[in-house]
């Protein structure tokens, strides 16, 4: 269950990499372009590709902190579950949310499962697309981050870390497609 305190699978190179704190120091504008990426959707089974959006829909970008398939951020971990819970207001709303996760393609496949995620679930294993939006590092992982952009493609809203603001709330998040 969550509340798990196996450690199993946590220490592994993606950890070392990410284990020195970098804080996150995006400097994406508002009403500008995103970098483009492409990555596994472990939901479907498919290849996402972001630039696959543009012109068509408004994207959700949520990047989240899951150690393994067993450890989730504490912060991390509700923001999840009220993704999931409210993915229906973002789909009735033609905006797609696209969940990515550090956790390798194996252990994206449980928190799938355990979770049941009905959101696709993007794995960045090699936390490139992480390191390119800038998002920071700590502790093994790197920081949970949101960005939405709008049905070109431009930033209009983002959110990064911080102790006193983890993630934005989902009201939020809806807010900024209205």
């Amino acid at each position: 269950m969550l509340t798990s305190t196996d450690f199993s699978g946590l220490f592994n190179e993606r950890f070392l990499r990410n284990f020195l704190p970098i804080p996150a120091s995006n400097e994406l504008r508002l009403e500008i372009g995103t970098p483009d990426f492409q990555l596994p959707d472990i939901t479907n089974g498919k290849l996402v590709k972001l630039s696959d959006y543009r012109g068509k829909q408004p994207v959700l970008l949520a990047f989240t902190r899951i150690f393994t398939e067993k450890q989730y951020c504490p912060f991390c971990f509700p923001h999840i579950k009220a993704l999931n819970e409210n993915y229906e207001q973002f789909q009735q709303r033609d905006i797609e949310v696209l969940l990515i996760t550090s956790t390798d393609e194996k252990q994206s496949q449980i928190v799938v499962r355990d979770l049941g995620l009905k959101m696709p679930l993007l794995s960045d294993s090699s936390c490139r697309v992480f390191r390119t939006y800038r998002v920071g590092q700590a502790l093994g992982a790197p920081l949970p981050a949101q960005f939405v952009l709008d049905k070109n493609g431009k930033l209009r809203y983002k959110h990064l870390f911080s102790f006193l603001d983890h993630n934005a709330t989902v009201e939020t998040l809806l807010s900024q497609f209205d």
